[in-house]
């Protein structure tokens, strides 16, 4: 493999860290909280700069720099997992005990719960990012939601 130019480095680092920032800080919001997955995904995608080389060649880039970022933010524990309040009157009403509910879920179930369910993602791209089959996170997305109803008084 040829040798790429400072230029087309950054170039091609810039354009990956583009696509996949937002997939890894959304992954990682469920673990460490908004601002810890902020600066967890800072962290795995400095890295990732740095290792780009070694980094490029993978076949799952994303889901390696996300397995970064997770053990950077478990390390440094920067915040307890969470989820943000709903003080602005503007934003859709949210169960009240949904927070407390979702932090009874183990950290895979809690992860896939709120990428599947929360943000709308397909299970097969959550697979992907999270380096599990689609089964497993099918497993994890129903076994979740049934702990949900039954947190929250749901019907199962």
């Amino acid at each position: 493999m040829p040798m790429l130019t400072e230029a087309t480095r950054e170039e091609a680092f810039t354009a990956f860290a583009r696509e996949v920032e937002p997939r890894i800080r959304h992954a990682l919001i469920p673990i460490c909280g908004v601002e810890g997955a902020k600066d967890a995904t800072a962290d795995a995608l400095l890295y990732g700069w740095q290792h780009w080389e070694r980094l490029s060649g993978m076949d799952n880039p994303a889901g390696y720099l996300y397995r970064v970022g997770r053990t950077t933010a478990s390390r440094a524990r920067r915040r307890k997992a969470g989820f943000p309040s709903v003080p602005n009157p503007q934003l859709p009403w949210v169960e009240p005990g949904l927070p407390a509910a979702l932090g009874r879920l183990s950290p895979k179930q809690r992860t896939v719960v709120w990428l599947v369910h929360g943000l709308g993602w397909p299970q097969v791209e959550v697979a992907d990012l999270l380096g599990l089959s689609p089964p497993t996170v099918q497993t994890h997305a129903r076994r979740g939601m049934a702990k949900l109803r039954a947190h929250l008084g749901g019907t199962s």
